[in-house]
């Protein structure tokens, strides 16, 4: 993939904790770290935000060591995965996604990598800029990607700011890794299946449709990946999840997408409007062991959840 035109430099703004160097060398032995969906909190885009850093994706990753205090990488060879779902809702998602290009390419200067994978709404704001209000076979009636995408939180901010090597970013992102005997995925769903047979054939068939660019085929593709809560039934989750691991490899999945207190049923509305904060202290363990869920509530005033796998404990 080509460089594309230089990104701009994101200041944090937060005090990162204090990390020792560490030489580059091979991904053996070197951590892994997977980080949920930011969801347009680049930073403390907000006064109130700054007595709660770990919402941000700056505050949580300078909690963990792997950014310094001017938001550059500061963790060497360490191997980090965003799980996707950078824009809508908050107030920043072109700058989450600036930092994310950024430190991806001083990752992989030092001898580790900062990579992330397709989630829905990377699919919904690509499908809002190429289409618009383009009708599109919803099987509900009339839809648009524009439409869906300021139902959906969409920041007029953010696709004022778009631009050409940001589209091009999201739209070669992978929609599906495995790392480390870990499956990581951005929706907790089996749609995956329906596109391939291994990850490079599921990866490969998002891509070419994208490439594509037919409005109703992008939308199809948009659906299916917003689909969730495969994994959350007692006897059906773990047989969702090994029919995921038997196709694709791993001995664990992890996905991000269906936030922490909206799986356990603990709010009414992704945007928290039926309850107070959430209280998220950590990743969701679920499915028999299976299936861990990292997504912690960002948009109901929780936390970004960044964390080293294997899980402690």
């Amino acid at each position: 993939m080509s460089a594309g035109p230089p990104f701009p430099r994101h200041d944090c703004g937060v005090r990162a904790s204090p990390t020792s160097p560490r030489a580059p060398s091979a991904w053996n032995g070197s951590k892994l770290f997977e980080a949920a969906s930011p969801r347009g909190w680049s930073r403390h885009a907000q006064r109130a935000e700054r007595t709660k850093p770990s919402r941000s994706a700056c505050g949580a990753l300078a909690a963990e060591g792997l950014i310094d205090e001017n938001g550059d990488w500061a963790a060497g060879n360490t191997r980090l995965w965003f799980l996707g779902d950078f824009t809508d809702r908050g107030p920043d998602g072109i700058g989450v996604i600036d930092l994310v290009m950024q430190l991806s390419a001083q990752a992989a200067a030092a001898g580790g990598y900062c990579k992330a994978l397709m989630g829905n709404h990377e699919l919904l704001l690509i499908g809002a800029k190429r289409f618009g209000d383009t009708p599109v076979n919803s099987g509900a009636g009339t839809a648009s990607f524009q439409a869906a995408w300021l139902l959906n939180g969409g920041q007029r901010t953010d696709m004022e700011r778009l631009q050409d090597h940001h589209l091009q970013w999201m739209s070669r992102l992978d929609a599906m890794t495995e790392a480390d005997g870990y499956l990581l995925v951005h929706s907790d769903t089996t749609a995956y299946l329906e596109y391939g047979d291994s990850i490079e054939a599921v990866n490969d068939a998002v891509t070419e449709a994208l490439q594509r660019s037919d409005a109703d085929e992008c939308w199809d593709l948009f659906r299916k990946f917003t689909k969730r809560f495969a994994f959350r039934d007692e006897d059906a989750g773990p047989v969702a999840v090994r029919e995921l691991l038997d196709a694709y490899g791993g001995q664990r999945i992890v996905h991000g997408h269906s936030p922490i207190p909206y799986l356990l049923g603990e709010v009414g509305s992704e945007d928290g409007e039926d309850g107070g904060a959430p209280s998220v202290e950590g990743p969701h363990v679920y499915a028999d062991d299976l299936a861990i869920a990292m997504d912690g509530g960002v948009t109901m005033a929780g936390k970004l959840l960044v964390v080293q796998l294997p899980l402690a404990g």
